[in-house]
């Protein structure tokens, strides 16, 4: 099929050579148009705005940083909803807000297009490995039309209802992440005080009964000099994610203390200077509020 990609970043850069490798033709924008480069050299094509993208595609992807952003490229004069003919197919694989993602989804429809939610769960690790997962929400037709496309970037692929719900689920998804990750190095900082080495404690946990997949790439980073020089995804970004959950919580009228608790030990890794780093460091901040040395 002929494919768009909207926005090159990390996740667009592990996802773009999956389409080509499986005998896609794609059509690539980022607002950096020097990241496109590396995908170019495998054949990608350029386009200079998200409407000519979709001028050029059957089916277009988006994955950006936050609600504004896929308002930006989806919407407008320039926007991929210029740009898409009639029978073309939207999906945005973003973390947004639901509520924001249904308003797009309805500006499509009046438009006479489509779009669907289409989150992608995982990192460029599991996305590497081949291990990602994406839920759809939105028109369920339109979604068995892009199955084999999805199956391309993974191999877990599922129709989750309506416009808006699968990227919901994904919010949930990451707030259980996020609270898995973080209790892991507050235990880890635990047993450091205690006198238990780093490493042991790392060890051991994650050959017991709470060792998971996202722990088990994650969880030695917090080893000395482990830390990735370039975060899977940093405090900000997590944190953003937390603020999302927080929002529907309260919307909702549902609990949601342990979105709470995540949120403000981000505060507390963004308050020691740690907010650069991929959100696991949020152990080095129990460390340090705990009493240790740096």
């Amino acid at each position: 099929m002929k494919i768009g990609f909207v926005g090159l970043g990390d996740m667009g850069l592990g996802i773009v050579p999956r389409l080509l490798a499986a005998g896609h033709s794609v059509t690539g924008w980022n607002r950096t148009k020097s990241k496109a480069e590396p995908l170019q050299n495998l054949g990608m094509a350029w386009a200079d705005t998200p409407r000519e993208v979709a001028a050029q595609s059957e089916v277009v992807f988006s994955i950006v940083t936050d609600s504004a952003a896929v308002q930006a490229v989806a919407l407008g004069d320039n926007g991929i909803i210029a740009g898409l003919k009639k029978g073309g197919i939207y999906l945005d694989m973003s973390t947004i807000a639901p509520d924001a993602s249904r308003a797009v989804s309805a500006e499509f429809a009046k438009a006479g297009l489509l779009m669907l939610d289409a989150p992608i769960s995982g990192s460029t690790v599991t996305l590497a490995e081949g291990k990602a997962s994406i839920m759809v929400g939105g028109d369920r037709s339109a979604y068995e039309c892009v199955e084999p496309v999805l199956l391309a970037i993974g191999p877990k692929v599922m129709y989750i209802g309506g416009s808006g719900l699968a990227v919901q689920l994904k919010l949930a998804i990451n707030l259980v992440l996020m609270v898995e990750v973080i209790a892991f190095g507050e235990g880890v900082a635990l047993a450091e005080k205690g006198g238990v080495p780093r490493e042991v404690a790392v060890d051991a946990m994650l050959k017991s009964v709470v060792a998971s997949p996202v722990l088990g790439y994650r969880g030695p980073f917090i080893l000395e000099g482990k830390m990735p020089a370039v975060p899977l995804a940093d405090v900000t970004l997590q944190q953003k994610d937390m603020s999302l959950v927080l929002e529907l919580g309260r919307k909702m009228e549902i609990p949601v203390p342990l979105a709470a608790a995540a949120n403000e030990m981000m505060n507390a890794c963004r308050g020691l200077g740690l907010g650069h780093h991929d959100f696991v460091i949020a152990h080095e901040a129990y460390r340090r509020l705990g009493g240790m040395s740096k």
